[in-house]
């Protein structure tokens, strides 16, 4: 039995996947302990492990960001992303840092096991090794690690293969530093001098290089090649595939088996309180089509719309049981809901263009395994949405490659995965 620390940022999409990794992990035996926000606190007793609480200041309610964090109401483009680094990860590291220690003090662990975006994890991993316990990067998000075979990553830019890309590479990552994350970096090296005595040695950005081992919940065939790693890293597949929903289905679940072609439209678990982003350009797009198109709200209560006849709603809906069903579906690029879909075989159109969803939008598009749209103030044309639906269903090489990288998927082994990791580093470490 080995002692693991999980930690994780207070966010929804952060915290979920990581709960299928504690469940994973207390059923094979391991003690596990969780660091994370008091909303979620229930839903970690839930997997069998111990939820410890993040200090008061490293805390928020991420159900409504912007009133947690007004300042960054009205950001576009890279500032909004600028501020959230800043203020939302960057700011809370050192009292997140401080309840890590406080845990390992009180109970030393075998591994802590973080998300990218817990950025106490940064400050830990700036100790030497002999200080620490292994810390082991969690890749909840596309992998981010710098290379010269790609583009920085959060600009949602595709690698160009050759001595050109390599060129542009280059030039995209020193324009970045330089004018995109100059700040950021500035005040993550003075965080780490103040806190652990020592220089940071690496891009605040690329702080898990310095991890001991980074576990992708991916698979090679949905990730850039990078030749220049130096990082170890671990593709064990997407955390949660075949786990029985158990969500009620509407009394319209029927028409799903009407022969028509169905279409799915997701805006994602937090990215739902202005459907006009993309569910509602879809209804309007693909109403005069001969599909059904099925959209949720992530929870939100369903509002009072006009639907065109061939569209169907829901607050939440089995995805075991409905992705069987769909022909495309339509996403904001959600990187678990994308792996999903691909595990199932479903063709994708991806339409995000914040936070980490550009990444994935662009890996949709390099793997052939759907279209990219490029939203203009937050929102996708609805002719744009139409067409993509309409490639989709008209080439069969976007099922194709989703059927090919679902391949993948399904011979992974999920969480499970990382016992072998963590078997390997500490044997190892012995062994040294």
């Amino acid at each position: 039995m080995l002692s693991l620390v999980i930690c994780s940022t207070p966010v929804h999409g952060h915290v979920t996947p990581l709960l299928a990794v504690a469940r994973t992990l207390v059923a094979a035996g391991h003690d596990v302990r969780f660091l994370t926000g008091g909303r979620y606190r229930e839903a970690v007793g839930a997997t069998g492990a111990r939820w410890f609480p993040l200090p008061a200041d490293a805390d928020y309610d991420d159900r409504d960001m912007d009133a947690a964090f007004p300042g960054r109401v009205g950001l576009r483009g890279v500032a909004g992303p600028r501020w959230d680094l800043q203020h939302i990860f960057l700011e809370p590291a050192p009292s997140q840092l401080r309840a890590l220690d406080e845990l390992l003090a009180a109970e030393p662990a075998d591994a802590v096991l973080s998300e990218s975006m817990f950025l106490g994890a940064m400050l830990m991993l700036a100790r030497p090794a002999h200080q620490r316990p292994l810390v082991i990067n969690l890749g909840i998000v596309p992998l981010g690690l710098r290379s010269r075979d790609t583009a920085p990553f959060a600009l949602g830019i595709p690698p160009l293969a050759g001595p050109l890309g390599r060129v542009r590479n280059r030039f995209l990552t020193w324009t970045t530093d330089r004018f995109v994350f100059a700040e950021l970096q500035r005040n993550a090296e003075r965080m780490v001098r103040d806190l652990v005595g020592v220089e940071l040695s690496v891009p605040v950005m690329d702080y898990p290089s310095a991890a001991d081992a980074v576990v992708q919940f991916s698979v090679p065939e949905f990730e850039y090649s990078r030749s220049d790693l130096t990082t170890p890293v671990h593709f064990v597949g997407p955390v949660s595939l075949a786990d029985a929903s158990s969500v009620e289905v509407p009394e319209w679940w029927n028409d799903l088996h009407d022969g028509r072609p169905v279409v799915h439209v997701t805006q994602g678990t937090v990215a739902n309180g202005d459907l006009s982003e993309l569910v509602l350009p879809a209804f309007e797009a693909l109403a005069d089509r001969d599909v059904l198109v099925i959209a949720t709200t992530g929870g939100r209560d369903v509002p009072s719309l006009a639907l065109p006849d061939n569209a169907r709603i829901a607050p939440y809906l089995p995805y075991d049981r409905l992705f069987p069903h769909l022909s495309a579906l339509v996403t904001n690029g959600g990187y678990g809901g994308v792996q999903y879909a691909l595990a199932h075989g479903v063709p994708i159109v991806a339409a995000g263009d914040s936070e980490d969803k550009s990444e994935v939008s662009a890996r949709v598009a390099w793997s052939g395994a759907g279209l990219r749209l490029r939203p203009r103030d937050g929102r996708v044309a609805p002719a744009q949405v139409g067409r993509a639906v309409d490639a989709l269903l008209r080439d069969p090489s976007y099922r194709s490659n989703a059927e090919r990288i679902g391949a993948a998927i399904r011979r992974s082994p999920g969480p499970a995965g990382i016992t072998a990791v963590l078997d390997a580093l500490l044997a190892a470490g012995a062994r040294r």
